[in-house]
């Protein structure tokens, strides 16, 4: 059994985390494009960035054994700057390349009306390319930033099933379950999720429609967080066969939607999850 982190910003990671990673048993990866920190200023800048993330990042992860796969997008964030907003005319380019399995990270930051206009053009988007879409919910008043993402996502007329929604908590995982999309959740150190938390809500909500991951980004963040918690499952009392449908299953059935998922390098490799990296309890 192996580990899928659906959810990850390798570009802010080092080499070192990719060996970690791979000494973990994580096998394969999907790296949102994101706000960098430092604002850009023109659309030149986000090619730049997506020539990596489907170019020297894929490259840089295979050293290690990981697959690397993207999602490209203008996100939330800088959907409110006008210097930025053209690349979503150039988006359609990056949305064809094979290593691209959704349109992402899409959604809201501050709830703007350009924010609802860059997240409704890039849905439309998402349905052309006939890709799934990843959606960033906001750091601040989260819980009505959820609702007017589901209102906006289900007048899209893009299948539920094809939407994650993601950095969800437990105020806000009851209404993306009841819509039909994906439940995102990003295990954080210090804040958003942890391990122990995240299992109460798979006891309560279930297995089904679950992506569980690191993000990992330029803040205080983790890369195995992902199998941390795959070990707290394990001590709650969940069964090996869960946690491989939560680590490993589900990720591919999401993003296996885009039809470019390619683990064959992934497939190859002997297991290194079950048996050994992980153990139950005080094992």
């Amino acid at each position: 059994m192996r580990i899928f982190d659906p959810h990850i910003h390798m570009t802010s990671r080092t080499t070192d985390d990719y060996a970690r990673m791979a000494a973990a048993g994580v096998v394969a990866v999907v790296e949102p494009s994101f706000w960098l920190g430092q604002p850009r200023t023109n659309p030149g800048s986000f090619t730049d960035y997506f020539d990596s993330l489907i170019g020297w990042e894929p490259y840089r992860a295979a050293q290690f054994g990981i697959v690397h796969h993207a999602t490209v997008a203008l996100n939330p964030k800088e959907a409110n700057d006008p210097r930025c907003r053209p690349v979503l005319d150039v988006l359609p380019r990056y949305l064809d390349k094979d290593r691209v399995v959704a349109v992402g990270e899409i959604g809201y930051d501050s709830m703007t009306p350009e924010e609802d206009d860059a997240f409704e053009r890039q849905l439309a988007l998402a349905v052309e390319h006939d890709l799934p879409a990843l959606v960033h919910t906001p750091h601040r008043d989260k819980a009505r930033g959820t609702r007017r993402t589901l209102d906006l996502v289900a007048a899209s007329g893009i299948e539920p099933g094809r939407v994650v929604v993601d950095h969800l908590n437990e105020v806000t995982v009851g209404p993306v379950h009841d819509s039909g999309c994906w439940m995102g959740f990003s295990i954080y150190p210090e804040t958003k999720m942890s391990p122990p938390r995240m299992v109460e809500i798979l006891r309560r909500h279930g297995l089904e429609r679950v992506l569980i991951n690191s993000a990992a980004d330029w803040g205080v963040s983790d890369p195995l967080l992902t199998l941390e918690t795959a070990r707290a499952m394990l001590a709650a009392g969940f069964e090996e066969d869960d946690v491989e449908r939560v680590m490993w299953h589900n990720p591919v059935e999401f993003y296996g939607q885009s039809g470019r998922l390619d683990l064959t390098a992934a497939s190859a490799g002997e297991p290194t999850f079950a048996g050994s990296s992980i153990k139950r309890g005080g094992e």
